[in-house]
C-alpha cells in the first residue's frame, strides 16, 4: 500500500510479463498495432494527469509513473493478478463503443475509503469478501474523478469520453468480456515517499482500440506541425479588428467627508491638471499625455508609451 508494504503486491511485481510481440506463424496475433509507441506515451501523460486525482485522496505528495504497457488474453491477466478482494470497474468509451476497465486492488481502495472519512489510511487486517455499499461509492467516485485526466490524455489522440459504470469483485460478472480476448494492459504507479508503489490498472480491449489503430501505430512527434499560414493570416487579421477603450483621469480630487455629505447642485469643486495625465487602455495604463485641443475636440498627445504594455496586446 502507499502507507505500507503489500506482500501480495511484491510477489505480483516480481512475476515476469512479456513484452508485446508481433505475429507469429500459427499463433493468434493479439496485438495487431505492432510498436505502440503512441499508446505508451499517451499513458505517461495519463500518469502526470493521476497526481491531481490521488494527492487530495492521500492526502501526501506522490510520485506516479507508467510502467511498459503488455498485450495479453483477458484470461491470462486475470490469472497474472493475486488472490483477493479486488474492484473491476468497467469505464464506457464514447466513442467507439466499447468498455475500458479499472482495476484496483481491494486494499488500497480500503486505504482510500478510510482517509476520505478522516482516517489514517488503516486497512482492515482480515479483508471481506465484497465491498461494502461506501467502498463501492468511493470506488465510483475514483472513477469520475479520473474521466477527466483519462479525456485530457486520449485528446491528442482521438475525443473520447468515458463513463464509469458498475463495480465488480468478481471478474466472471463483466459483460460482453471473454477469456479470450485480447486486451492492452497499462500499468500505473503510486507512491509516496519511500514506501513500495501501489499499482492501478487501465484496460483496454483491442477491438475497442481497432478504430484508432492508424494513430496508435503513428511516431509520435516531440514538436507539433506548422500551422497553415492562410489560417494564422486570417486570426492576425481578426485580432486587429478587437477594439479596446481608451480612457484617460484628468484628476482625482480628495475631499473630506464633512464636504461630501454638504454637496448640492451648483457647488463648485477645485481640480488640479497636473503636466501629464495616464492614458489607460481597460485597467492598464499605456502611458501618458499633456490634455489640449485637435480640430475643435478635446484631445490627448501621448508624451510617452508603456512598450511592455503594446508587446502584451500583441
Amino acid at each position: 500500500m502507499v502507507n505500507g508494504s503489500s506482500p501480495q503486491s511484491s510477489e505480483r511485481r516480481e512475476r515476469p510479463r512479456q513484452a508485446a510481440e508481433h505475429a507469429t506463424l500459427g499463433v493468434a496475433n493479439l496485438n495487431p498495432f505492432g510498436d505502440l509507441h503512441t499508446l505508451q506515451h499517451l499513458s505517461a501523460r495519463l500518469a502526470r494527469g493521476m497526481r491531481s486525482v490521488f494527492e487530495p485522496l492521500l492526502r501526501k505528495e506522490i510520485r506516479t509513473f507508467a510502467e511498459p504497457l503488455v498485450v495479453q488474453r483477458f484470461a491470462d491477466y486475470r490469472a497474472e493478478r493475486p488472490d483477493g478482494l479486488t474492484a473491476w470497474l468497467p469505464m464506457a468509451m464514447t466513442p467507439p463503443t466499447g468498455n475500458a476497465m479499472i482495476v484496483l486492488d481491494g486494499r488500497f481502495v480500503m486505504e482510500l475509503l478510510d482517509l476520505f472519512f478522516g482516517g489514517t489510511g488503516a486497512v482492515p487486517h482480515d479483508m471481506p469478501a465484497e465491498f461494502t455499499p461506501a467502498a463501492e461509492a468511493m470506488i465510483g467516485r475514483l472513477g469520475m474523478m479520473l474521466t477527466a485526466p483519462l479525456k485530457a490524455a486520449w485528446e491528442p489522440l482521438a475525443r473520447i469520453e468515458f463513463k464509469p459504470g458498475h463495480v465488480e469483485s468478481n471478474p466472471a460478472m463483466l459483460s460482453g468480456l471473454d477469456g479470450d480476448d485480447a486486451m492492452v494492459i497499462t500499468r500505473f504507479g503510486i507512491a509516496a515517499g519511500t514506501a513500495k508503489p501501489v499499482f492501478v490498472d487501465i484496460v483496454y480491449p483491442v477491438a475497442a482500440l481497432k478504430p484508432h489503430a492508424p494513430s496508435l501505430t503513428g511516431k509520435v512527434h516531440a514538436k507539433t506541425a506548422e500551422p497553415d499560414p492562410a489560417w494564422r493570416n486570417s486570426l492576425t487579421r481578426a485580432v486587429m479588428g478587437v477594439r479596446f477603450p481608451i480612457r484617460s483621469v484628468l484628476a482625482e480630487p480628495m475631499v473630506p467627508l464633512s464636504v461630501l455629505m454638504d454637496l448640492k447642485p451648483g457647488d463648485v469643486i477645485p481640480i488640479t491638471l497636473g503636466a501629464d495625465v495616464p492614458v489607460m487602455v481597460g485597467g492598464d495604463r499605456l502611458g501618458a499625455g499633456t490634455v489640449g485641443t485637435s480640430n475643435g475636440h478635446a484631445a490627448i498627445r501621448l508624451n510617452s508609451i508603456s512598450r511592455e504594455k503594446l508587446e502584451e496586446l500583441q
